[in-house]
């Protein structure tokens, strides 16, 4: 357009367009829901149920020895005080708060910025809960051994830790290897709260199939049956494991005598 001096007022000529292709978008994830069948889903729980109860059982036990030591050894000698105060609170603490608490306060506080696995996390959360309760029974395993052994151990210049762990806790174990396996048991039902952060365990693969089939009845009763046979095994194992830890004390003792 021109106007009457024969200047140039607006430029209509056609200019090309760089098209640009727009990229395909990324397929959207996938909820385990809907790429898992029913089967899967049930395998799924089962195996993060089992990590979840292995981890956590090591790391109570763990974490349970230890407290149980210190305050063994502070009762007989008071010199580790400030440690057994920590671990009289810690244990006062995880035993007086829900469990459910404490894994979402670890899940959404301790580990909220954290990449770490959700298995991973329930893990470290019902190992420190279980740990608790392991100090008990391996607290009250060490007080059932006569105090003499410990005397006659320090007699035989063995050190306080020497003695704890030559003489005292060999026989505690002996006295709780029934309660440590309850123990088990137990958390093992407690990882069904797993669910809460997201963890696909037993009881959430039976919610997860629930919502597919509309359908409580068998995937609750499903896994209830799951959760029987696995705890009639662990007591079996138990059973094992405390006859053979018996029988081995006793040829242990026999060969003391000779």
């Amino acid at each position: 357009v021109y106007d009457v001096g024969g200047r140039l007022l607006l430029d209509y000529a056609p200019q090309e367009k760089k098209i640009e292709r727009i990229p395909d978008p990324a397929p959207a994830a996938k909820l385990p829901c809907e790429i898992q069948t029913n089967e899967e889903l049930y395998l799924t729980g089962l195996e993060n149920t089992l990590k979840i109860t292995a981890i956590a059982l090591v790391i109570g036990i763990i974490i349970g020895f230890l407290i149980a030591a210190v305050l063994s050894i502070n009762a007989q000698t008071g010199r580790l005080w400030p440690l057994a105060l920590l671990g009289k609170g810690y244990i006062t603490i995880i035993r007086g708060t829900p469990a459910m608490i404490q894994l979402l306060l670890i899940y959404y506080v301790v580990f909220a910025s954290s990449s770490l696995n959700a298995v991973f996390v329930a893990s470290i959360a019902f190992g420190i809960n279980s740990g608790a309760y392991v100090a008990e029974i391996v607290r009250s395993g060490m007080n059932s051994v006569p105090k003499g052994q410990m005397e006659a151990a320090r007699c035989l210049g063995l050190s306080t830790g020497a003695s704890m762990k030559s003489v005292v806790v060999p026989q505690a174990v002996r006295n709780i290897l029934p309660a440590l396996g309850n123990e088990s048991i137990s958390l093992l039902k407690e990882t069904s709260i797993a669910g809460f952060i997201g963890v696909i365990e037993l009881t959430r693969a039976a919610d997860i199939i629930r919502g597919q089939t509309y359908d409580a009845l068998v995937p609750l009763i499903a896994v209830a049956l799951i959760y029987l046979v696995i705890v009639l095994v662990l007591q079996f194992l138990i059973k094992k494991s405390t006859a053979a830890y018996e029988e081995l004390h006793l040829a242990a003792e026999a060969l003391t005598h000779a």
